[in-house]
């Protein structure tokens, strides 16, 4: 096995952060093989010894974890189970032999791309707040939006008294109605429906058409698919620490 730092070590089976794990160090509390380990040393978990403040850390065995990409229809709720019978995501997972989980949330009414997975580590990652992986929307709306209305939507606006990042916003007027392109680094509830209410406009119909690179690329309403080895490695690198 190739040898890993000790932070990744530490991270990685759930002991302490990164920075922990450098405080940790700089302490004199790990060692590898009975010696005691500093900043940048590396590990090679199948055969050398850790210990943290004389206790061995063992690694974990890697699960073999299970990611997929989902094109949600409207109409389902971005949950596990629902105590008042309304349809969930999950019931769309057919054929699927793991239990995974929505990464991030769809309203009721919206639709389009929603992951879903059971690795809880690139789930926090995905989430976090320092972490920018555009989610790019598609948002048809009624009429013909002023530009003043435009720019109130990629302006700095509070909602629900936490002032969001600014959002990029594309517009491809149609002949009765027009699309919106829109680009948020955020995921708050509700939230291209809440600056669209605060800036005069209305919705029509909402889609996420693409997390960063990810894209639906044809796949059908209601359809789901396992992300390539290269899509979950792109989602890691684009949200290293």
């Amino acid at each position: 096995m190739e040898k890993i730092r000790l932070q990744k070590f530490f991270s990685d089976n759930g002991i302490m952060s990164r920075r922990a794990c450098e405080a940790a160090l700089a302490a004199g509390d790990i060692a590898v093989n009975g010696v005691t380990a500093k900043v940048g040393d590396k590990v090679d978990p199948s055969r050398d010894t850790v210990t943290y403040q004389g206790k061995r850390v063992q690694a974990q065995h890697h699960k073999q974890y299970t990611y997929i990409m989902l094109n949600k229809p409207r109409g389902y709720i971005t949950s596990m189970s629902d105590p008042q019978g309304r349809r969930c995501v999950t019931d769309l997972l057919e054929g699927l032999n793991a239990r995974v989980y929505p990464i991030g949330r769809l309203d009721r009414v919206s639709e389009g791309l929603l992951l879903l997975t059971d690795d809880g580590k690139l789930t926090n990652r995905l989430t976090h707040p320092k972490h920018s992986i555009p989610k790019i929307y598609r948002v048809k709306v009624d009429g013909h939006p002023t530009e003043e209305q435009i720019t109130k939507l990629s302006s700095p606006m509070v909602i629900d008294g936490y002032e969001i990042q600014p959002v990029d916003v594309k517009v491809s007027p149609e002949e009765e109605d027009t699309v919106l392109h829109m680009s948020l680094y955020e995921g708050r509830n509700r939230q291209i429906r809440k600056m669209c209410d605060a800036a005069g406009i209305t919705i029509r119909r909402l889609s996420r058409v693409a997390i960063g690179q990810l894209k639906l690329n044809g796949l059908s309403v209601g359809k789901w698919r396992h992300l390539e080895p290269e899509e979950v490695e792109y989602l890691y690198r684009s949200t290293k620490d």
